[in-house]
């Protein structure tokens, strides 16, 4: 028998569009079994049963799994988009046709759109913000101040996220507890380093279709997603400069055997420049004036402020779109320059995102978190918290044994060992 799904309030494309997105998010799963573990001791114990959940995150085939978990450990769970042009339409409509999950999310909304989704984020009163760079969070404390009671807490999985909340914690205006997810060693190695460098590589490829072998490539940032976006744009045959302000961070690329300069003499070099910093005008006005004709420069941090497109487009005679995703800005000069995914995330923007095996940690990432965070309510004091090792550790090993890969284990005399300042050498 067929159980009929009562569609709830929602704003997505096409509801239509449910069963595509249906059949994409089942082929997701097959690569997300630490997700699904969870979803199904969710479904049998309910931890999260009662708890209102805004969550705020690129909604893609893999956000989905983590939406249905949520729903599964009982929680009044609502979804909206971090990012106007990381939606996948037809996932957005099987949430909502097929679960019955809330979702306010719609591939290229404009920017009121988005405001308003974060004010009906809000509107769901949550007790648990899950956020994708703090924008939700951030707009409940400016503006939301009566709410505050409300929230046991938040989790957030970004850089550019983690970044703001310790600046909200610092100038005393975050009065809650907040899961640093991002800095979870099964988030970060995996998600930021291999996910963000494969994903990105082929959001830049699908967009263009050019080939990278022999091509000068700027990769701004020498983060953990600036690790993985070098190391694949080298895999694919790519002449790769780093660019850098942290010192140790550009030793460390140098030593990984990457040349290493400031943006405004690899500017002139560049045939293709990927920003990875989570911070604002990374490529500038004085830098544009010098790079090549039909340099192409695009973004893979979390926010479209990495590249000054507004005096980019100051400075366009004609802006036309050449591709899906590909603008082609015709200067004054007389040269161009090539805008991929309107300076948003590339790898959401012209291709799909992660893979679903690296967000599989992820996403099991921010579900536990979620449990954390109600059952220690009232324990946690205000500020940034790690997810606890066990946490962490529970995931790796969840995640290898589904891989069928085995590791050792220590001998009770190495236990002794290794906890002991009296055995000596």
């Amino acid at each position: 028998m067929t159980t009929t799904v009562t569609p709830p309030k929602y704003d997505v494309r096409d509801l239509g569009l449910a069963v595509a997105g249906k059949q994409r998010i089942e082929w997701a799963g097959r690569e997300m079994p630490v997700l699904r573990s969870i979803q199904d001791r969710f479904a049998e114990e309910k931890p999260l049963a009662g708890i209102r959940i805004s969550a705020c995150c690129h909604v893609t085939t893999e956000t989905a799994h983590l939406a249905i978990a949520l729903k599964n450990g009982g929680a009044d769970a609502l979804l909206i988009a971090s990012n106007p042009l990381s939606t996948q339409d037809d996932v957005a409509a099987s949430l909502v046709a097929d679960h019955g999950i809330p979702v306010y999310a719609l591939k290229g909304e404009d920017n009121t759109t988005y405001h308003r989704h974060v004010e009906t984020a809000l509107d769901h009163r949550p007790n648990i913000i899950i956020d994708d760079g703090s924008d939700v969070v951030a707009t409940l404390v400016k503006e939301r101040q009566p709410q505050l009671s409300d929230i046991i807490g938040t989790t957030e999985e970004t850089t550019t996220g983690i970044v703001r909340l310790r600046a909200m914690f610092k100038d005393g205006v975050l009065s809650f507890p907040a899961m640093n997810v991002n800095d979870a060693d099964t988030k970060h190695f995996f998600d930021n380093r291999y996910g963000t460098g494969q994903s990105t590589l082929d959001g830049i490829i699908r967009a263009t279709n050019m080939l990278l072998a022999g091509k000068n490539i700027v990769v701004a940032g020498y983060g953990w997603c600036g690790k993985g976006t070098a190391l694949r744009a080298r895999g694919l045959g790519g002449n790769v400069v780093v660019t850098e302000i942290d010192p140790t961070r550009a030793i460390e690329a140098v030593m990984d055997g990457f040349r290493v300069m400031p943006m405004a003499e690899a500017a002139a070099i560049g045939d293709l420049f990927i920003t990875v910093t989570g911070n604002k005008h990374v490529i500038r006005p004085e830098h544009f004036a010098v790079m090549k004709d039909g340099a192409m420069v695009c973004n893979s941090g979390h926010f479209d402020i990495e590249i000054d497109l507004k005096s980019l487009g100051a400075e366009a005679t004609e802006i036309k779109d050449v591709r899906n995703f590909t603008q082609e800005y015709k200067l004054k000069s007389g040269k161009s320059i090539v805008v991929l995914g309107e300076g948003r995330l590339i790898n959401l923007a012209a291709a799909e995102g992660h893979p679903s095996a690296v967000m599989d940690m992820s996403f099991a990432n921010q579900a536990l978190a979620c449990e954390y965070l109600v059952k220690n309510q009232g324990k946690l004091e205000p500020g940034l918290h790690s997810i606890p090792e066990v946490v962490d550790k529970e995931i790796a090993r969840l995640k290898l044994a589904a891989m069928g890969i085995a590791i050792d284990s220590l001998t009770p005399e190495q236990e002794i060992y290794i906890n002991s300042w009296t055995m000596g050498t």
